[in-house]
């Protein structure tokens, strides 16, 4: 360990034994701190920036500093500042650490012993045994596997990086382009971050911020999580059958029943969560429960038995992953403590409603890009600790009457899409790494691909029966229903490709009709059916070359 790592942690200890011993004689006098009091601050939170640097990243300090800037831009000085953020509990210490070490670190403990039993390479086998042999079946491999394996891993990074390495090699064999196949895996890991019932543990922070029950939650989060999915499978569908990329090999491809009946068992862990959370435990106490589960059935294979070597193993995992995240949540403190400080929010409610002009969808349209640019960088959970904190309450204020979990959850899904998004899109950069291709390429390319998650949150806010909101079954279904074959509309037409090449004037329609079905509602379902019946039979009919050939004309 190199010398000045050494005095890093040394005065990293320091500074934390400081404050635990002077917490009291400190709290209350403000502005009255001695000097000692906040050189040891600043040292302090330098320290956590700089793990935070070495583990996570820029991007979130950055954003971190863009606050602290703006608190010394507003008049506050370094002794204020230096006194909310690390000696009170609005700082550093506050709430996203606090959830934190309450019961984040148990998931992330929980995620590492899964991944020692193996329940990733059994994903991948369940996601080939079903889409294996289709059309560029590889890609669907990666999109089904990563669905499953994003829902514990917490990381769209760290999804990606898990299964992509199996992944995309394989697309790239089966002839995807490098970038399209690093595109692919880093859509569907950062999609695995909103699939219930565990969304990365985002679902059990959200039903404590929102003081919903977890069911109600998990439930909610079902069908727009299947669009998303559903968006990038057709996406991939299409883009297959545009190059004409067979499936994998009959042989290579295991059996759905034996594979299942052989290593289903690894799914108890996550079977025993999701009940006790559903039947009242709390969240720390379902994890341990969890984590216990998926001790014992290792024990049922050799070759997922946990040794005492893996046993210890999973625990320096699960304490390695934990120091990323809580470096993460540290910093959001110092986000959530500007904001505590200066009343930042209700300012940056007041200059969006006045850009917005009181219209609700620039409204949401300017807490987006707000969401995207504060989630850069950020894991799953600490993502969501700074948008329930700082976004939500946002569309709270600008859209009177918004449900709580519409808003949490508009907020929840811009935040994780900022792992793709350019500039920054840190999951696909990983995809990149993996593939060779050019990250700003994958990025765009996995933004087209998941742009489910860029049209449904509107939805949340707008017409909350997407999710399932104050909605009769007969409401359910027809959402459901006009839903989908809308996702098949915008796929086809962001492809350019059907049952043949689309003209760019069936592609816009494509995606105009598309559009229209998913906004719930009869007119606009009506109308989006009846082009998308039309762009049918141009693609698939007989009389459809005859239509298209006056169309063009």
């Amino acid at each position: 360990m190199p010398w000045y790592d050494i005095v890093l942690g040394l005065v990293g200890m320091a500074c934390f034994f400081y404050y635990v011993f002077n917490f009291e004689a400190i709290a209350g006098k403000a502005t009255r701190i001695s000097k000692l009091d906040v050189a040891v601050a600043v040292v302090g939170i330098l320290i956590v920036a700089e793990v935070c640097r070495r583990v996570v990243g820029w991007p979130i300090l950055v954003v971190a500093g863009g606050f602290i800037v703006y608190a010394f831009s507003a008049g506050y000085s370094l002794t204020r500042i230096s006194y909310t953020l690390f000696y009170t509990l609005d700082g550093v210490i506050g709430t996203p650490i606090g959830v934190c070490s309450t019961f984040i670190v148990l998931f992330i403990i929980l995620g590492a012993f899964l991944e020692k039993t193996n329940i990733g390479a059994f994903f991948i086998d369940l996601a080939n045994s079903v889409a294996g042999k289709a059309s560029g079946g590889p890609a669907k491999v990666a999109v089904i596997a990563s669905a499953l394996e994003g829902m514990y891993s917490g990381s769209s990074v760290a999804n990606t990086v898990g299964s992509g390495s199996v992944t995309i090699p394989i697309m790239m064999k089966t002839g995807y382009d490098k970038n399209f196949a690093g595109a692919v895996e880093a859509a569907a890991s950062t999609g695995g971050q909103i699939m219930p019932p565990i969304m990365g543990a985002a679902a059990f922070l959200m039903a404590e911020m929102t003081e919903l029950p977890y069911a109600t939650i998990a439930v909610a989060a079902i069908f727009p999580a299947v669009l998303y999915f559903t968006g990038i499978f057709l996406m991939v569908h299409f883009e297959a059958k545009k190059l004409g990329l067979k499936g994998l090999p009959k042989e290579s491809i295991p059996n759905f029943f034996k594979l299942f009946f052989r290593k289903g068992y690894l799914l108890t862990p996550i079977a025993v969560l999701v009940g006790t959370m559903s039947y009242g435990f709390t969240a720390s106490r379902a994890a341990c429960l969890a984590i216990l589960a998926a001790i014992i059935v290792s024990l049922f294979s050799k070759e997922t038995r946990l040794t005492p070597t893996t046993f210890v193993d999973a625990l320096e995992n699960g304490a390695k992953n934990t120091i990323g995240v809580a470096a993460a949540c540290a910093i959001a403190g110092i986000i959530v403590g500007i904001v505590s400080l200066s009343g930042i929010g209700l300012k940056l409610a007041d200059g969006m409603l006045t850009l917005s002009g009181g219209i609700d969808i620039i409204a949401l349209a300017l807490t987006m890009i707000a969401c995207i640019i504060l989630g850069m960088g950020v894991p799953t959970t600490a993502n969501y600790v700074i948008m329930s904190t700082i976004t939500a309450p946002i569309i709270l204020q600008l859209i009177p009457g918004t449900p709580v979990l519409a808003a949490h959850m508009f907020v929840f899904y811009f935040g994780i899409v900022a792992d793709i998004t350019p500039p920054v899109a840190l999951a696909a950069y990983a995809g990149a790494a993996i593939s060779g291709g050019n990250p700003i390429k994958t990025g765009v390319i996995a933004t087209k691909l998941a742009i489910a998650a860029f049209i449904i949150p509107y939805m949340f806010v707008l017409n909350p029966s997407m999710l399932l909101i104050d909605s009769h079954i007969v409401d359910i279904v027809q959402i459901i229903c006009t839903s989908l074959i809308g996702m098949f509309a915008i796929a086809a037409g962001l492809e350019g490709y059907m049952k043949k090449p689309m003209p760019w004037w069936q592609r816009l329609l494509s995606i105009g009709a598309g559009l229209a079905l998913i906004d719930p509602g009869l007119i606009t379902d009506i109308c989006g059916i009846a082009v998308i019946v039309f762009i049918a039979i141009l693609q698939y009919g007989d009389k459809g070359k005859v239509l298209e050939s006056r169309a063009d004309a």
